[in-house]
């Protein structure tokens, strides 16, 4: 990667955006790509005046192009919480091919190196636990999730293809739960969901029992661990992701402790929601030494204090 500067598609989302941060610490200029479906203004408004960042709105869906010279292309354009892609299940669908296609093409014609975003998600309700990277994972085709599980396995495929075919200089992840400031209240997934809630101060929904377990990865962390990735030597795909596993009632116990929430209420369980989520992060750690550094605790602080700053926007009282 000769040339410092990076494509970063989905750079208004919550990943995204902090992807945006940390390439500019680095020194490359950066240039954001949204069509602002999922990701919003506000999560880039600080970097507005910065002469080494621009912002280009596009659905890559529909193809786009970027002027001048690219070093990299990280490709993190598509909804990612299940209430964004149970409304947007066809653009999510097109995000995760024709998006990545047309993304791949960028990277081709300027000789860059191509990153692209998968998820924990191609695992499915996983038989193996913790899930490996060579695990193949156990997903339905039709169910509730599909759009996006079926996006993201299709991604990974065209990503390989490229790089078989084309000799496309690529890498790739699979990103497990991560959570951290610039997440939306309403996007549906459990950190703000139950966050909101408590500053709500409403009783904190639960699903099923609560046995189902995940594992959260602070944003910071998660950033890092693609930092090394994209500058590391194997193609991947890498996990990257936090292996602390914990249950869903022991999530909210703990929100109910740190930040005084109130009773919690348990709801019938969604359909296809995964019973167990863990990654085994083996390979990272031993290949890029890298691991997660910030404690659950600590996240979900820094996590808390940015929804009390952000009140106003996000529909929250600041008291």
């Amino acid at each position: 990667m000769k040339t410092k500067r990076v494509v970063i598609t989905g750079g208004a989302g919550f990943l995204g955006s902090h992807l945006c941060d940390r390439f500019l610490a680095e020194g490359w200029d950066v240039v954001a790509v949204d069509n602002f479906v999922t990701g919003h203004e506000r999560n880039l408004a600080h970097l507005n005046d910065n002469p080494r960042f621009s912002l280009v709105r596009a659905d890559i869906s529909a193809g786009f192009d970027v002027g001048g010279p690219v070093g990299a292309v990280l490709n993190f354009a598509s909804p990612a919480s299940p209430i964004d892609y149970a409304q947007l299940p066809i653009e999510t669908l097109m995000v995760g091919s024709m998006g990545v296609k047309y993304a791949l093409d960028l990277a081709l014609r300027k000789g860059a190196r191509f990153l692209q975003a998968s998820t924990s998600e191609i695992y499915g309700d996983p038989l193996e636990h913790p899930q490996a990277e060579t695990y193949w994972g156990n997903v339905s085709t039709l169910g509730p999730r599909s759009c996006y599980d079926e996006a993201k396995r299709f991604g990974e495929a065209m990503t390989v293809a490229y790089r078989r075919v084309h000799g496309a200089d690529t890498r790739l992840i699979r990103i497990f739960n991560t959570y951290g400031p610039r997440m939306r209240l309403d996007d549906g997934r459990v950190v703000p969901a139950f966050l909101g809630q408590a500053m709500r101060k409403e009783p904190i929904t639960v699903f099923g029992d609560g046995s189902q377990t995940r594992s959260f990865c602070y944003v910071s962390d998660l950033v890092e661990g693609i930092w090394r990735v994209l500058n590391g030597a194997d193609p991947g795909p890498y996990n990257l992701g936090n292996p602390c596993e914990f249950t869903m009632l022991e999530f909210a116990q703990a929100v109910q402790r740190l930040f005084g929430a109130t009773v919690i209420r348990f709801e019938p369980l969604p359909a296809h929601d995964p019973r167990k989520r863990q990654p085994d992060i083996t390979k990272a750690r031993t290949e890029l030494g890298w691991e997660p550094a910030v404690p659950f605790e600590e996240g979900l602080g820094l996590t808390w204090a940015y929804f009390k700053r952000a009140g106003s926007v996000v529909g929250i009282d600041r008291g």
